[in-house]
């Protein structure tokens, strides 16, 4: 899978090389578990529609988990990772 192209740049930077999701199969008990968000919830954070979020996860621009029900899930840490590059603008 090569670079993805499009309209963010920093999508590329940060999850460039992002595959395809893979089904969960497993829930974690600890409390450590890492926290995912749904796709309306990244289309709010990133102020896009969720089938924009939803074409970004096919081109593999946005990381994602797949549910045993074929659902997207999205890795809230990595959003947030990369709203903050976006609000930082293009670097010199």
């Amino acid at each position: 899978m090569g670079t993805p192209a499009g309209p963010i740049p920093a999508l590329g930077g940060l999850i460039g090389s992002v595959e395809k999701g893979h089904a969960v199969t497993e829930q974690r008990k600890d409390s450590e578990a890492p926290s995912y968000l749904r796709p309306a919830e990244v289309a709010d954070l990133l102020s896009v529609s969720p089938k924009t979020v939803s074409r970004w996860a096919k081109e593999g621009k946005l990381p994602f988990m797949q549910t045993l029900g074929g659902h997207r899930r999205y890795p809230e840490a990595q959003i947030r990772q990369l709203i903050d590059l976006l609000r930082q603008g293009p670097s010199a």
